[in-house]
């Protein structure tokens, strides 16, 4: 293992440039600067000496809007926003992990049971993958880690799935010579979250950030969803992805969320089935009028909607397959359209006055003229859109959306080839 100040060195001398620009794309000059920070953070933490670096991405949601939850079809992304780690090992069984402008976390192996007073905290997370981690049979140990992200909090990016693939990935490269594969990381990082943190998240973000590039998931079979990673250049067909941050209400908007489940969950019991992906679509528009009495417009809209998204979740990947972007795209547009008018999730009928997203799918509509796609990013009602910019528009929209949003809201990131991995000079 090299020695930081071997390694701040190398940084300065631009050693790491291909690597960087592999990973990171556009944002690849802004790298060593926040490496070596991280670095010598490290170093004023714990101690000199020679460590390991390692990285792990955030996510996009590119297809399938709320089918995942019905047991349906997803398509999503790594992007070049993520956690990034100095790390080396401890000489006991426990693990320090220091993120930038967090009191440390402190894990002591010894104990992996659940602890209740660390619901919601990063100290869930390391605890949930190290015991998930002994229960298969892989190795675990102490170490000290100085940690930064720049995955944005509340974009819909998933910077809690970022951070448990990060855990993952250092036990991994440390302690088991990389036996894990990404797939299990991803479930691992599931287990922690689902039953030490204590939210009930599915596996599309953790899947995502782990396997890295576009990653198609059939979740027919939730227990044992079906991975597909896309081989797609991004880089190279000229489009920018934009997230854009809205603002948004804070009202509490739980509800809002369970009632898009419900509806969908509705529906599917009226065939007698728990999950939409479980009931035949040819049967649901042959009931139409009963299911619409029974369970009301909305609920018969969001079904629409999960047919047509899981669909298209699983076109969009073939278009990648073939470098059909063009199709790509138009599906994109019309998912997007399709949440708008059917799942009905781009304002909060608490709030009806604030229409964030639609503003901003509105611009985006004018600006684009008739190119690129957008869409309502993640769970909808607030937050954010995604945007496919190409790259002679891209100036032009994100100045335009910033005038709107404010100063730094149009987010400009690319897709990233690999997930959660070890950072070496060589790699590619």
């Amino acid at each position: 293992m090299p020695r930081i100040e071997s390694l701040i060195k190398e940084l300065k001398n631009n050693e790491f440039e291909k690597a960087f620009g592999w990973l990171y794309g556009p944002k690849s000059k802004e790298q060593p600067e926040r490496y070596i920070e991280a670095l010598e953070r490290f170093r004023e933490v714990f101690s000199d000496g020679e460590v390991t670096l390692f990285s792990a991405p955030g996510r996009t949601e590119v297809g399938g809007n709320h089918t995942d939850h019905q047991h349906g079809c997803v398509l999503a992304a790594a992007v070049n926003l993520d956690v990034i780690a100095v790390v080396a090992k401890s000489e006991d069984s426990v693990i320090r992990l220091q993120s930038k402008g967090y009191p440390m976390d402190v894990v002591d192996l010894s104990d992996l049971s659940i602890q209740e007073e660390e619901k919601d905290r990063s100290q869930a997370l390391i605890r949930g993958v190290c015991a998930r981690f002994r229960e298969l049979g892989y190795q675990i140990g102490g170490f000290h880690a100085y940690t930064t992200s720049n995955v944005l909090k509340g974009s819909g990016l998933s910077s809690s799935a970022a951070f448990e693939i990060l855990v993952c990935t250092i036990l991994n490269g440390l302690y088991n010579n990389g036996k894990m594969d990404d797939v299990e990381a991803a479930i691992v990082s599931q287990y922690a979250e689902n039953t030490y943190f204590g939210k009930p998240c599915g596996l599309m973000d953790q899947t995502a950030c782990s396997v890295g590039g576009f990653v198609g998931i059939d979740f027919n079979d939730p227990k044992a969803p079906v991975i597909e990673k896309v081989d797609f250049d991004f880089a190279a067909v000229g489009h920018s992805l934009c997230i854009v941050d809205t603002g948004g209400n804070h009202a509490d908007l739980t509800d809002e969320y369970t009632a898009i489940p419900a509806d969908m969950k509705a529906v599917a019991a009226f065939f007698g089935k728990p999950v939409l992906r479980d009931t035949d679509e040819a049967e649901f528009y042959h009931s139409f009028k009963a299911v619409r009495e029974q369970c009301g417009d909305k609920a018969v809209l969001r079904a629409v909607l999960f047919f047509d998204d899981n669909r298209r979740a699983v076109l969009e990947k073939e278009m990648l397959h073939k470098g059909d972007f063009k199709g790509f795209l138009q599906l994109i547009k019309e998912s997007g359209l399709s949440s708008q008018n059917k799942l009905q999730n781009i304002f909060a009928t608490i709030a009806p006055g604030e229409q964030g997203l639609n503003v901003a799918l509105a611009l985006s509509e004018r600006l684009l003229q008739g190119r690129g796609a957008y869409r309502v990013h993640g769970g909808g009602f607030a937050g954010t859109i995604q945007a496919f910019v190409p790259d002679d528009l891209l100036e032009h929209y994100q100045s335009n959306m910033e005038a709107v949003f404010g100063e730094g809201t149009c987010y400009v990131l690319s897709i990233r080839p690999i997930g959660g991995t070890k950072i070496e000079k060589g790699m590619k």
